[in-house]
């Protein structure tokens, strides 16, 4: 396993109001005990080769790889025009991906916004139909695609569509592909979403493509109760925040632990640093213990 960092706590600042650069975060990152760092499709100001090239050499420059590109491509919108616009930005992300880390790099690719409106059978056709179109371009590059069971984009206005499990286990079972397709898994989402990290994980692990070791703890006055009566379709639960990996409700050794025993190879990466570097740099310590006991 490789380790790598998401900088969750500078996502507005780089993809928001834009009061921080990727080269910013790229020099910052240095101090971290991390090989790779992964990317935002939102932190670029172009998509132009050239520029895209640089931010490479940045990274590369600074130690680093690039292992998973985060893309939120909206494949649920009721209008048909709005989809193909998704597919074709999902196809321009995946050459960026290519660029930036090269064959087996992992392009994260989601099932779109839970609109009150759409019918769960209706929004499976079409994600289905959206990912088909993308796969080709994901073969030609050399790209792997990580479908996320994610909670929302930060940019959204609704809820992931697939961000329960019974939702993205029957998407994942409808493309079969499994070379170029794979499962992105982030324990914390699955809290999140009302159900259980392990027993979710239990069922993709063969399909496990990459990795966040995000974690979430309760809040004061909060009990595990409090979250299994949240659907998760309102937003984060009150009851939960983040925290240091290893140290929130994510039981760790038994994720290793069945990581370890389908042979998985891939990149973990942390998605932390909300109450700062320090954090960050406390997770990306304990993913190198966790390492170092299950390799």
């Amino acid at each position: 396993m490789k380790i790598s960092a998401f900088p969750k706590c500078y996502l507005d600042k780089i993809a928001g109001d834009r009061t921080m650069t990727v080269f910013e975060w790229i020099e910052m990152a240095k101090s971290l005990p991390a090989e790779g760092l992964e990317m935002y499709e939102g932190f670029f100001t172009s998509l132009d080769d050239a520029y895209i090239l640089q931010v490479r050499d940045a990274i590369q420059q600074a130690g680093f790889e690039m292992p998973m590109l985060c893309c939120s491509p909206n494949f649920t919108h009721p209008d048909p025009d709005e989809r193909q616009r998704a597919v074709e930005r999902e196809a321009t992300m995946i050459r960026v991906t290519r660029l930036l880390g090269g064959e087996g790099a992992v392009c994260r690719v989601l099932s779109g916004q839970r609109y009150p409106h759409v019918p769960r059978e209706q929004g499976l056709a079409w994600v289905v139909e959206c990912i088909e179109q993308v796969l080709p371009v994901a073969r030609e590059q050399g790209v792997i695609l990580g479908l996320e069971n994610h909670y929302k984009d930060g940019f959204w206005q609704y809820p992931e569509f697939a961000q329960k499990m019974d939702v993205f286990l029957e998407l994942l079972e409808a493309i079969p592909e499994r070379e170029y397709f794979g499962v992105q898994y982030d324990p914390s989402n699955a809290i999140v979403a009302g159900d259980d990290p392990l027993e979710l994980l239990r069922a993709v692990a063969e399909r496990v493509v990459s990795v966040h070791a995000s974690d979430r703890y309760l809040s004061e006055g909060y009990t595990l109760d409090d979250l299994r009566d949240s659907d998760g379709s309102i937003g984060y639960s009150p009851a939960l925040q983040h925290g240091v990996t290893g140290k929130g409700l994510n039981d760790y050794e038994a994720i290793f632990s069945i990581l370890r025993d389908v042979g998985y190879a891939g990149w973990v990466s942390i998605e932390d640093g909300m109450n700062g570097m320090d954090e960050m740099r406390a997770s990306l310590e304990y993913l190198h213990m966790m390492r170092d006991k299950y390799s």
